[in-house]
């Protein structure tokens, strides 16, 4: 079973959608050096995320060689997505765990992102007034150039 499983017949559906451009078509298995190509993470990270439950359970080839499907890769787009956003990796276990526990955690998923949401609009506001300082002290000093140079060749 993977991480994106649950119990019954529903799976969590908030992965982001599949990269087809990047993987081969028809494939669903691959080798953790193809997932270090695809994803851009390192094996330590992947392995890492293995051993603190992020990615609780890999099949492995006859000869223990951890074989990744699409919806590993899935998986792992969604984490990188939850890293972007600033999501301790505490909270991107937790809500590992509360997909493998099944649908009776849909409201505790739903708090968790719904949290990490509002921190993201709170950075995003405070990256947009930030872009404001910028944008004025571009246009300050763009003025100030242009005025210098008139003032220069005059």
């Amino acid at each position: 079973m993977t991480v994106m499983e649950t119990t019954g017949t529903r799976t969590d559906s908030c992965a982001a959608p599949p990269h087809p451009h990047r993987r081969p078509e028809g494939q669903d298995s691959y080798t953790i050096s193809e997932v270090v190509a695809f994803t851009g993470l390192t094996a330590h990270t992947l392995r890492w995320y293995e051993r603190i439950g992020l990615m609780p359970h890999i099949d492995r080839s006859h000869t223990g060689q951890r074989r990744y499907s699409n919806r590993d890769l899935d998986w792992l787009d969604l984490v990188g997505k939850l890293r972007l956003t600033g999501m301790p990796v505490a909270d991107m276990v937790r809500y590992a765990e509360l997909v493998r526990e099944g649908d009776h955690t849909f409201g505790e998923r739903f708090e968790l992102l719904e949290a990490t949401r509002r921190d993201v609009l709170a950075r995003i506001a405070e990256l947009q007034d930030t872009l404001a300082v910028l944008d004025h002290k571009i246009g300050y000093y763009a003025e100030a150039g242009r005025a210098y140079e008139v003032e220069k060749a005059g």
